[in-house]
């Protein structure tokens, strides 16, 4: 598998301009994993939610709920059980144009005798983008992470967190119209982290991309995101939808000292605690 089908589609193409305002579409997603000689696992159950155009929304659940299952599942890297993903009006059957992924495992993805600028530009390289305009998209994304100066180095020179800036960057030099981002920042220190989650709400705005960010941490999801889609225990269905109602302008210090900021951060907390007790909101309904 290329790096431009990992990162994104596989035609050279740009994708059309949408004639929607809802950029992901899920719809009754449904993941089942049946291994011969074991027993079957549902891993997600009628999953259904919408992510408009420009929106940042955040997923979190409990551990083993599914959501990196989900987002390969979006990404066209897992072929669905039943139900549709659905970008840009068009349904997901590999994975498409206009999307990009950035995974948790940054170091992995990089390749260790290639500069970072080489890094950045691979992806447009396969794409078959000209070398003058893929470098000078490499160039605007590398300045766009504040990593202009490294450009020359090899990934393994630089920190993990500045590693993980140059995984940005190449996902955002690609251009895509919605960014998969699937616990990105897990690996790095709590500083670093703090840096990486403004880094991402600062392109999130400048860029107008669409944002769907998997975490597992609570108050990383309420300071990042506009909407928290809070997830069952497996097999995972929709336990909440929060709407995050703090300023758009939002700072480490001013946002987590806020009261709504902790609010938000408890309804989220209880929720997840709900679920890992294995409360179930299909079965509300169901009984």
């Amino acid at each position: 598998m290329t790096f431009t089908t990992l990162l994104s589609g596989r035609s050279a193409k740009a994708p059309e301009a949408p004639a929607t305002d809802v950029a992901l579409d899920l719809r009754n997603v449904q993941k089942t994993y049946d291994t011969p000689g074991r027993p079957e696992v549902e891993a997600i159950r009628n999953l259904d939610f919408r992510i408009n155009r420009g929106e940042l929304v955040c997923v979190v659940g409990p551990s083993g709920a599914g959501k990196t299952t989900l987002l390969r599942s979006i990404a066209g890297l897992l072929d669905l059980t039943a139900g549709e993903v659905v970008l840009d009006g068009t349904p997901v059957t590999g994975p498409p144009d206009g999307m990009a992924v950035v995974f948790q495992e940054y170091g992995r993805s990089l390749f260790p005798w290639m500069t970072v600028r080489q890094n950045v530009e691979l992806p447009l390289k396969e794409k078959g983008v000209p070398k003058a305009e893929r470098k000078a998209k490499a160039e605007r994304a590398l300045a766009e992470v504040s990593l202009t100066e490294a450009a020359d180095q090899h990934p393994w020179q630089l920190s993990g967190g500045m590693q993980q800036r140059v995984a940005i960057a190449r996902a955002v030099a690609y251009e895509p119209t919605v960014l998969l981002m699937d616990e990105p920042f897990a690996a790095v220190d709590a500083q670093t982290r703090a840096e990486l989650e403004d880094l991402v709400r600062s392109l999130w705005k400048h860029l107008g991309v669409t944002v769907l960010f998997v975490t597992h941490d609570i108050d990383e999801a309420v300071y990042l995101g506009e909407r928290v889609v809070v997830l069952s225990n497996r097999p995972t269905v929709l336990m909440e939808d929060v709407s995050v109602d703090l300023p758009a302008e939002r700072d480490q210090l001013t946002t987590r000292s806020d009261p709504r900021f902790g609010e938000l951060r408890g309804h989220v907390y209880s929720l997840i605690q709900k679920a890992k007790a294995g409360h179930r909101p299909d079965e509300d309904q169901e009984a």
